[in-house]
């Protein structure tokens, strides 16, 4: 599957997904003035990824080699967090089908609101992430 790369923009995250280079990021500030037209083929792409990987890749994750998605946002906007929690949904798929994910939540180690966010998401869901200060 072709990689996804969108680089960053002023409200809008870079986002790499790569299959090949086993990388899946977002990183930046997410408040795009078309949110939908940011998010909706970033879903659309993991959606298509995860079927590829429900129909028999799954092999490819495991515990020792899970899919890691590092989501290093310094901003997120409501509209965003929608479309984030979109794509959550997508990856708890794989959990629920049993391949290894782990989901990095980066935060400034001082954005205390930051960090809380990312447990609230992870709490809706259902999923454990791991939760990596940045040092200012």
């Amino acid at each position: 599957m072709q990689k996804l790369y969108y680089p960053s923009a002023i409200n809008s995250p870079e986002i790499y997904f790569s299959h090949d280079e086993r990388i899946f990021f977002m990183r930046g500030i997410s408040s795009p003035e078309d949110v939908r037209g940011t998010y909706y083929p970033v879903i659309e792409w993991l959606k298509s990824y995860i079927d590829i990987l429900l129909e028999g890749n799954s092999n490819y994750y495991s515990n020792n080699s899970p899919l890691k998605f590092q989501v290093d946002l310094d901003y997120f906007n409501s509209s965003s967090a929608k479309f984030l929690y979109d794509i959550f949904l997508e990856l708890k798929r794989l959990v629920s089908s049993r391949i290894p994910v782990i989901v990095e939540w980066l935060y400034d180690e001082e954005d205390t609101d930051m960090q809380e966010t990312g447990s609230d998401i992870a709490t809706l869901l259902e999923m454990e992430f791991t939760y990596i200060p940045k040092p200012r």
